[in-house]
């Protein structure tokens, strides 16, 4: 019985493959965001939202378009608070927070998107450190609630983020309801300065700043108090355990103890 040979792929065959690779579309992704933090560095889109968009007639097709941009700009890497402040200064409060959160979700899910579809099968097999297994342990266990905690808490870089939680098993629907529930608060303290910023002495903007900067002394507490948790033991330190139970022995103690 004569065995039948499997034709070798052709070269259009094997281009495609390469093309579709895990590394290929990493790459892609890669050049994507250099592209992207070019153009925000050479074009600084903050400034032609500002002088773009009348304050006079906001409209629905000028949130919109702003809607459109914030999240755009989010994916970029260009910082939300900057764009949360736009927002406060062209459409007011009122309107400027619902604009501001939509174009929140809206950057998360584009970063989400592109990660999860660009990156994840290339980077997964590389997690493999003991604190980048906890994490993606942690993320696919408890989406919502790790992905609540990173947003609330001012300071943790917010594209990064949602890239990085792209290449764990996080699902789409905790990820962005934890985006949106979590951000809101520091979103609309942004929103209220910027809106008030003709008039720093006003209880809102006075209000708005005290928040952000109790939120962001808190934020600053957790990561100091895990960090002294994480720690290391000094050189030469030694751990004291319970008598006969001491590390590296199941007998008398050694000379020196």
């Amino acid at each position: 019985m004569l065995d039948s040979a499997v034709p070798s792929p052709g070269p259009a065959e094997r281009c495609v493959r390469m093309l579709l690779s895990p590394w290929s579309r990493l790459a892609l992704l890669i050049a994507l965001l250099v592209a992207a933090v070019t153009t925000v560095l050479a074009c600084h889109p903050e400034r032609l939202l500002t002088d773009g968009l009348s304050t006079r007639t906001p409209g629905v097709t000028s949130l919109t378009v702003f809607t459109l941009a914030y999240g755009l700009c989010t994916a970029a890497f260009v910082p939300r608070p900057v764009i949360s402040l736009a927002a406060g200064t062209l459409f007011g409060t009122v309107a400027g927070t619902p604009a501001a959160v939509a174009g929140t979700v809206l950057g998360s899910a584009l970063s989400f998107g592109l990660g999860r579809l660009l990156g994840q099968r290339a980077l997964r097999p590389l997690l493999r450190g003991r604190w980048l297994t906890a994490a993606d342990r942690q993320l696919s266990r408890h989406g919502f609630r790790s992905m609540l905690a990173l947003r609330l808490l001012p300071g943790v870089p917010f594209a990064a983020t949602s890239y990085c939680a792209a290449v764990s098993r996080v699902g789409w629907s905790p990820f962005l309801l934890a985006t949106g529930l979590g951000s809101a608060p520091n979103t609309m303290a942004y929103v209220i300065a910027g809106s008030h910023a003709s008039s720093p002495t006003s209880p809102a903007f006075l209000a708005a700043t005290a928040f952000l900067a109790v939120t962001g002394a808190a934020a600053v507490l957790v990561a100091w108090r895990r960090r002294g948790r994480r720690a290391p033991l000094a050189p030469g330190r030694r751990t004291f355990l319970p008598r006969g139970r001491r590390a590296g022995s199941n007998g008398p103690c050694s000379a020196g103890d």
